[in-house]
């Protein structure tokens, strides 16, 4: 399985958003099978951070994981990569 196959997309809600700026966390919706490792690889891979935490939920939108980056890196940089600001 490839980093693209474990992050199927960024996951776009106030919460979210409120997260990048003050927690320094990226939230994605991930394959059902995935875990934490895959997660944390895929996302060191596809924007080139450290991860420093994966959080892990199963909502009715899919398998939901919350990033957080190690203090080095910012989530909001990434989130404008991405084109969520």
């Amino acid at each position: 399985m490839n980093e693209y196959e474990v992050i199927l997309k960024p996951y776009v809600t106030e919460k979210a958003m409120m997260l990048i700026e003050k927690e320094n966390k990226l939230t994605f919706i991930v394959r059902r099978d995935a875990n934490r490792k895959q997660v944390k690889w895929a996302v060191e891979k596809i924007f080139n951070v450290k991860v420093d935490s994966v959080n892990m939920l199963i909502t009715r939108e899919g398998k939901k994981a919350i990033v957080k980056l190690k203090p080095e890196y910012r989530a909001d940089e990434i989130a404008v990569r991405i084109g969520i600001f």
